[in-house]
This record gives C-alpha cells, sequence and structure tokens, in this order.
C-alpha cells in the first residue's frame, strides 16, 4: 500500500478515536449483547448425570451460550445407558444445579411422549406411561387428559419446563418407521390427533410445563427416518396432515412448534422443512397464522448433516424463522457444539447474511416463552 494512502488510513482512525471515544467500546457492548442473544436461541445436549462448576455446559450457561438444554436416559454415540437421567433424586439435583447456573431462566426439555419415547422409564423410578397410539385407540379424552397430567406432574416436580410432545403427526404410514411404527401417533384420523393433542397441551398447562407440537408440516407418511438420512415424502404427504396444526391454532396453549427435517418438493421444492423460509416462514406463519416458537428438531440428524453444511443449515434455518436450534449432542458428540455454532451465526449477522434484527426477533420470543415460567422455581 502506498506510504501516503497509509498515513491518511492512520489518520482518519485516530481521529475517530478522539472525536468518538466510545464508539469502539459501544461496538463490543453491541457485539456482546448480540452473542447473548443468539446464545438464547441454542439449546443442547451434554453428558452427565451430575454437573460441577467447570463441567462444559455449566460454564457455557454462565457465559450465555446456550438458553436450554435437552436431557436423554440414553448415550447414542457411546451406545450406553447412561446420559443425563438416572432417578428422581438424581435428576432434580441436576435440574437444579443447572437452573442455578442459568439464573433459574434456563429452558430444559425432554420428550416424555409415552411409550417408546420416554425418557424418564419406569426402571428409574419414573411412573409408567403409555403410548400416544394406544390413548388414540381408547378415544377418550378424559383418559389422555389423565395420563398427560401426570406426566406433566412428574415432569414439573422434576424441574424439567417443556415437553418436547405431543406428536401431531397424522398415522398416514403404519409402517413408518420413525412415527407409526413406534406408536407415536394418536391416529390416521386429523380430528381425533387434534382432539387428543390439545388434551395433552391443557394438562400440561395446568402443571405450567410448555409444549412443542411435532413435527412440522408432518411426519406421518414417511417410509424414511430423518435420524438416518434424506427423507423425501414428496409422494406419500397430504395436506391433511396440517389440520392438526389448524385445529390447535384457534385455541390458546400451542406454546412451540418442531419442525421436520423432510423433504417435499411440493412444499419447496429444494430445502428440507427445517431450512425452507416457503415452509416455516411461509406456511407456518402466514397461512396457518402461528406467532410463537420455532423449534427444531436435532440439527445433527443426519437428514441435515450428511446433506447440508453446517453454516449453511444455520443460515437457513435461522432465515426460514426457526427461533430455537436444538444440537442434541447425542447422535454424535461436539463438547463445543455451542461455541461454535454461536461463533458461526454471529459472523453470518457480522457479513449481513442475516439481519440483526431476525437474531432480535427470535430472542423476543424466547423471551415471551420465559415469562411463562420465570415465576417458577427450581424444585
Amino acid at each position: 500500500m502506498h506510504t501516503g494512502r497509509l498515513m491518511k488510513i492512520l489518520l482518519s482512525g485516530i481521529i475517530f478515536l478522539l472525536l468518538f471515544p466510545g464508539g469502539v467500546q459501544a461496538g463490543k457492548k453491541h457485539e456482546h449483547e448480540l452473542a447473548h442473544k443468539i446464545g438464547q436461541m441454542l439449546m443442547v445436549g451434554f453428558r452427565g448425570l451430575e454437573v460441577e462448576r467447570d463441567s462444559p455446559v455449566v460454564r457455557d450457561i454462565k457465559e450465555g451460550r446456550v438458553g436450554g438444554v435437552i436431557l436423554f436416559d440414553y448415550d447414542v454415540a457411546l451406545q450406553r445407558p447412561v446420559r443425563n437421567i438416572e432417578s428422581p433424586e438424581q435428576l432434580q439435583r441436576l435440574i437444579k444445579d443447572l437452573q442455578t447456573a442459568g439464573d433459574g431462566r434456563l429452558l430444559v426439555a425432554v420428550d416424555q411422549e409415552g411409550g417408546r419415547v420416554a425418557r424418564l422409564k419406569e426402571k428409574h423410578g419414573f411412573p409408567e406411561t403409555v403410548s400416544q397410539a394406544w390413548l388414540g385407540e381408547q378415544d377418550d379424552p378424559e383418559l389422555t387428559h389423565a395420563h398427560a397430567s401426570k406426566t406433566a406432574a412428574t415432569l414439573d416436580r422434576m424441574g424439567i419446563n417443556i415437553n418436547l410432545a405431543p406428536v401431531v403427526d397424522v398415522n398416514v404410514n403404519p409402517e413408518n418407521p420413525v412415527i407409526g411404527g413406534l406408536k407415536r401417533s394418536f391416529s390416521f384420523d386429523p380430528d381425533i390427533v387434534a382432539r387428543h393433542a390439545r388434551e395433552v397441551i391443557l394438562a400440561h398447562r395446568e402443571q405450567g410445563v410448555l409444549t412443542a407440537l411435532k413435527h412440522f408440516p408432518g411426519h406421518g407418511s414417511s417410509t424414511e427416518d430423518s435420524h438416518l438420512g434424506f427423507t423425501d415424502v414428496t409422494r406419500t404427504w397430504s395436506s391433511s396432515e396440517l389440520k392438526p396444526y389448524r385445529d390447535l391454532f384457534k385455541s390458546p396453549g400451542a406454546d412451540m412448534v418442531m419442525t421436520a427435517h423432510v423433504f417435499n418438493a411440493r412444499l419447496d421444492p429444494e430445502w428440507p422443512a427445517t431450512l425452507s423460509s416457503r415452509v416455516l416462514n411461509g406456511l407456518l406463519r402466514k397461512d396457518l397464522g402461528f406467532d410463537g416458537v420455532i423449534i427444531s428438531d436435532d440439527m445433527q440428524m443426519k437428514a441435515i448433516t450428511d446433506n447440508h453444511h453446517l453454516e449453511t443449515a444455520l443460515k437457513k434455518t435461522i432465515l426460514a424463522g426457526t427461533d430455537i436450534i436444538i444440537f442434541g449432542n447425542n447422535l454424535v458428540y461436539e463438547e463445543d457444539v455451542a461455541r461454535k455454532a454461536g461463533d458461526i451465526i454471529l459472523d453470518l449477522v457480522r457479513r449481513d447474511k442475516i439481519p440483526a434484527a431476525r437474531i432480535k426477533e427470535a430472542h423476543q420470543r424466547i423471551m415471551n416463552l420465559k415469562e411463562q415460567i420465570a415465576d417458577r422455581p427450581a424444585k
């Protein structure tokens, strides 16, 4: 660079600092606040039946890198039945310590659908559960409400404030390896699905536990498991799979909606639902009118990781409308996944690939969600 030009640049910088001495400091403060907002958008899994002050997850919570955690009873990557849940007493202590690190404002989530998908199992001292399929077969809303109340009371007693349930996928394909085959759907009839999902939501609300409808826009017709790879429902999906959402959005209580990693060329010819603005901003927000929190399914599932670079996936899902991004950290384990994802998102904002306003919008929705649990002390 020419010496004269370099001197002009240096002189301009000196003049800026003299005229605006707080400019650099203000910029650092703004970036710190932005990084904290991004951290609130991340929900991560971790290993351990207990945590210490220097545990990585505690560090991430205290430093504002995560706003929520997700708990599991089985470590998939290690193929070991030891992860976060061993007994009611142990789980209460774990969550209390996590909430202490998070000043009582941490989102603590679990998949406690009932039946095959229940992280709090009877063998560990928790109440027995039944599958959604069994409840749908009985078609007794009061019975569903009673079972959901027992589940919600257990979660509340443990200090868990989000149940990633109910499943509102319509049982289009009973042989579906990840929905119908596991008895996770209430019924092939969308009206029955909506009727029983409503009771699950109401029962959890009565106990102060938030819920998430899943998996939008419908995983019930798939012939493949999105945990394992690309899942295309273009030929099998039908608009009737949206009916439970339409019905449930008519009454209060739909706190969150979880995305599906399914690909449907009729809805978006390029991107799976989790990464699709057409599906999330278009269909879910504009057409169906949902203005609550959109939460992704696990971003480490192979339907995403086998087909999309992490930076692309993060950019697309945030621009599409996702507010909370899950890294279950169970299918694979990355101890620094929160820092890694947060740094990528912050850099995307710096480079104007994601508007700061989109981060602010997601953060506000999350804060509104947390207000609903703010007055409920950790157990």
